[in-house]
This record gives structure tokens, sequence and C-alpha cells, in this order.
């Protein structure tokens, strides 16, 4: 095995060799060839003579991914064991139940978070808080979530039994659950909105996210007759960069270029055009975009805008204009590399971090907008970049605050609408669901009896700057400053809980709804007062301002 490790390392690093600047190829070979017999000769002596026992596996996976993450974050290493991660990527596969599963805590439990509509879990009768038992006999009450992972998946026809604790209930269920091949919807959502305007959120990019795109629009074209788009990329972190401009192929002409790659081998630079006859090219367009969409969400929002195809609102995107590609390596591992950044239609690259020039802390920076250029869209509009793709519309996105965020993650929100769904077998229809007054009061008193704390990092903080300022004497002539401040930062339940009583009562409606209609009722929930879609459907509402939008200005077109 340790020699399978070196081997594949060796080969790793020949893969990267050409980032030393300024040297010739021979010198390159050099270099190569005696910084790896360093390092063989390193792991042998370290195996061999080292104090304590040596795990080589993992000791030589941390050397490899500290040597990749000093490149950037995309680079990596994937041996044969993490290639089903890699699949799910790509293809939105597996074989398994079609559920989320989380573990509860560092000592194990594994519990049911999300069971997927039409997948076998839900099929099969299993609710977000069932708690997992036994799985084919084996006891995974203690067991982590990548044990119960493993044993969930397997080859699709298969059966397995699965045995669980439901809160509320004294005896535990057995299911029988045939596994399938789970393909992973990557449109969470497509409806109408406004009466006449499609709308269509897509999560990721995979090798079928065009065919879902292509059918939800010709679904709202033929048959409700929508007369305007709103393509949602917010938070749709990509994937397939090919996806991206089969998506942008269905809105503008046969033949127009698209993207353009350019890396340190000349030979794989490449022109991405459309190659297929669009769906509809005139229909006018708005896409959602803001910090969560990155890579290839950003080359479909970036080429619509640079070809004066849509109108952008929300915030500016990630700004991700990196591609990478996958490399065999030996013993059916693969390494995904940067290989070049991609130019969208005007010529610009909208990459935000610049990970060749590093701080003295390794550490990168953002590139200034001072620093960024600007380029043009086919109409002639200014567009900047190295710092993602800006919207047109800009909309302030709210920022969560600390307290939703610990409600989620301590899992108080979750088990309160596990305990909340027991007591309502139904709900309405997510249009007419109401979270009430009484709801809210109740997860309240739910947080308190649970001993709910939150704003931890503010609370520490300022006791470290207490010690210090006590230390250095400060505290001895005047406390009144900390006294006030701690006052401040000191979480308050009560005055909190009152302070965001429209975002957590949003928060719980969000968690109840998915716990009936799935995904989707989640995200018809979300949409409500939804100010980035009312300002799209407002844009698309009115002709005139969205030509006047993807026209050049007036003060330029001389």
């Amino acid at each position: 095995m340790q020699k399978r490790i070196i081997t594949g390392l060796l080969v790793l690093s020949l893969l990267i060799s050409h980032t030393i600047n300024g040297q010739t190829q021979t010198d390159n070979r050099f270099e190569i060839s005696k910084n790896l017999d360093v390092f063989n000769a390193l792991v042998k002596e370290v195996e061999m003579f080292y104090v304590d026992s040596l795990d080589v596996n993992k000791t030589v996976r941390r050397g490899i991914n500290a040597m990749l993450s000093g490149l950037d974050p995309y680079t990596e290493y994937i041996p044969e064991d993490e290639m089903e991660e890699l699949k799910l990527i790509t293809t939105g596969e597996y074989g398994g139940m079609g559920a989320l599963i989380r573990q509860r805590g560092p000592e194990g439990g594994v519990i049911v978070a999300e069971p997927y509509e039409g997948k076998p879990a839900a099929l099969a009768g299993l609710k977000a808080g069932d708690i997992f038992l036994t799985i084919d006999g084996e006891d995974v009450s203690k067991a982590t979530s990548d044990r119960v992972s493993s044993l969930l998946k397997g080859i699709p026809n298969t059966k397995m039994k699965v045995t669980i604790q439901r809160p509320g209930e004294k005896k535990p269920r057995t299911f029988e659950i045939v596994r399938r091949q789970i393909v992973m919807d990557q449109i969470s959502y497509y409806g109408v909105r406004a009466d006449k305007t499609g709308y269509i959120h897509l999560t990721g990019y995979t090798d079928k996210s065009g065919a879902e795109v292509k059918a939800a629009f010709e679904d709202l074209k033929n048959n409700h007759q929508i007369e305007s788009l709103i393509l949602d990329l917010r938070g749709n972190p990509g994937g397939v960069m090919e996806t991206a401009i089969q998506i942008v192929g269905m809105f503008v002409p046969k033949g127009e270029e698209i993207l353009s790659t350019k890396g340190k081998q000349r030979q794989w630079d490449r022109t991405y055009r459309t190659s297929t006859e669009p769906l509809d090219t005139v229909m006018p367009i708005a896409v959602l975009i803001n910090g969560g969409s990155a890579s290839s969400a950003e080359i479909t929002a970036g080429a619509l805008q640079d070809l004066d195809r849509a109108v952008l609102v929300g915030q500016r995107s990630y700004g991700k204009g990196l591609v990478q590609s996958t490399r065999d390596l030996p013993y059916d591992g693969k390494l995904k590399v940067t290989i070049s950044k991609y130019y969208i239609p005007s010529g610009r690259c909208i990459q935000q971090l610049d990970y060749t020039h590093r701080r003295a802390d390794g550490t990168v920076a953002a590139i200034p907008d001072s620093l960024t250029n600007v380029f043009h869209t086919a109409n002639g509009r200014p567009v900047r970049d190295g710092g993602g793709v800006r919207p047109d519309f800009e909309v302030e996105e709210k920022d969560l605050p600390t307290m939703l965020y610990y409600l989620m993650n301590d899992n108080i929100l979750f088990d309160f609408v596990t305990d909340w769904t027991i007591q309502h077998p139904t709900i309405p229809p997510v249009e007419a669901f109401e979270v009430s007054d009484e709801d809210f009061e109740a997860l309240k008193a739910y947080a308190k009896e649970k001993n709910f704390t939150y704003d931890r990092q503010s609370t520490r903080v300022l006791s470290q700057l207490k010690e210090i300022a006590e230390f250095e004497g400060y505290l001895k002539e005047d406390s009144t400053i900390f006294n006030a401040l701690e006052t401040k930062l000191t979480p308050d339940l009560e005055r909190d809980f009152d302070r965001f009583r429209p975002e957590v009562k949003k928060l719980l409606a969000g968690e109840i709804v998915k716990r009936y209609y799935y995904q989707r009722g989640q995200m018809i929930e979300n949409l409500k007062d939804d100010e980035t879609l009312q300002k799209a459907i407002e844009v698309l509402a009115d002709p005139k301002l969205y030509h006047q939008t993807l026209n050049k200005p007036e003060e330029e077109a001389l």
C-alpha cells in the first residue's frame, strides 16, 4: 500500500511539474526527480524509525492535500474510495434510498434529515427525524453518518431492512426498502408567477440539467403560455461547464460564441459555441444571482448578460472563472486540476481571487475594483472583469441573523418541527399556509427549555478583550464602557426572538412546509415576499425599462 501511495504521488507531482516558472524542461525534470527522491526516502525513514506507529495512508494523504491546497481550492486528489462523490457531483446519480441524513453529534447517532419526494425512502414511509437503529441487522445507533451512508448505498434493486425509532412513538419501526438508481432533480421547482411569467429554479449543473431546463421551459411556454421567464441561479454552485453552454444555447442563435478557455497547455485552449437550434430568442428573460452563484451558473448569467439576452437581478456572483479537468491516476484515483481560465463573450474573466499571488500568511486577496478592466456587451454596455458577474439591478440581500444560524445548526428548529408535525397530521396548501403567533411563541419556549445559546463568538471575544484590558490595567480606571458593551453583546433570547420575529417565522414556515410538501413546497414558501423575485417581475412587466437596460447608454451611443 505504501508503494502504491508513493507511486500515485510521483504521477501527481509530474502532472503539476510545470508550475516552476522560468526554468527549462530539463531543469524541471531534474528538480522533480531530486525532490521525489527526497520525499520517497523521507517517507521510508519516518515509517521505519518514528517513535510511534505510523498510518502511511493518512500521513502521505496529508502531504498531498497540503501540496495541492497551496495552488487553489479546486485542485484536489480524489482516491478510489471517494469516486462515488465525484460521480454524484457530475451526474446527480447514486444507488440508494434517496434521503439526506445527519449525524446528531460527535458521539454518533444518525437521523433522517430529509427524505426526497418520490424516492424509495419517502415511498416506504420514512420521515424527517427518524433515528436509525439497525441496517440489515447491524447496530448503527451510535454510528457515524459516513458508516450509515455506506450501508444505505448499494447496487440498485437490492433490498435492505432499516429499523428506526420515530419520535413520539414507543416501539421501533422496520422498513424493507429497495435501493434504486437515485437521480437528483436539479430543478427544485418551476411554475408560473405573476400571471404570465415563468419561473425555473436550478440548483446545480450536472450532465442532465440542460434536459431538465429544456423540459421545464417547453412546458411553461406550450402549456402555460408564459410571456417572460425568470431563471433563478441563486445559491447555485455550478458544475458541468458544457451544461451551461447548452442552457445558454436554448435562448441565443445557433453558432453564437459563449465561452473560451485559455491555459498553460495551448493545445487545450477551446472556443465553445452553441450547437443546437434555440428554443426562444425573443422572450424577455431575467436571471437571479447572488454571492452563492458560481462557476457554470456564472457562465450562464454572464453569457446572457454579455449577449444582451437577459437582465440580471440580485447581488454580485461568487467570481469563479477557473476550469477544472480530471486526470487519471494509478489505482483508480483521479486528480481534479485547474487547467485554464474561462472568458465569456465580452472577453472578460470573472475570477475574483488571485491564487497565484499569495500573501505572506498564505491567504489570497480579492481583485480590487480599481484593477478591473472595462469590457462591453454585444450592444456596447460596459461590464467589468475580475469580480464576479454584477447584476443590472442590485437588490440588497439581508444577512441571516446569527441566532437563526444556531437555531438550525443546533437542531433546535429541526427538533421542534419534528414534534410539531406529530400534533399536525396535515397542513393547508403551501400558498395558504402561515405560521401562527402561537407557533412562534411555542418555538421560543422550546428554545428556552433546551437552554439554547447563540452569538458565542462575540461573547468569547469580549471575554478575551476584558481579560487583556484587565491585565493591562485599563479596567481599574473605568469599566463602564466594557459593562455597556457586555450588556449589548450578551445574548437575550426573549429580546432577540422578538427582534427577529419575521425572520424566525419565515424560517419556521419553510421547515414545516418541507415536511409535508418536500423541497418543492419549501421553495414555494421561500418565494413569498422575495424582494429579488419581485424586482425581476417588475422589470419584466415594464418592456420599456427592460429594453432600455439592454441597450447601450445614450451618452455612449455617439
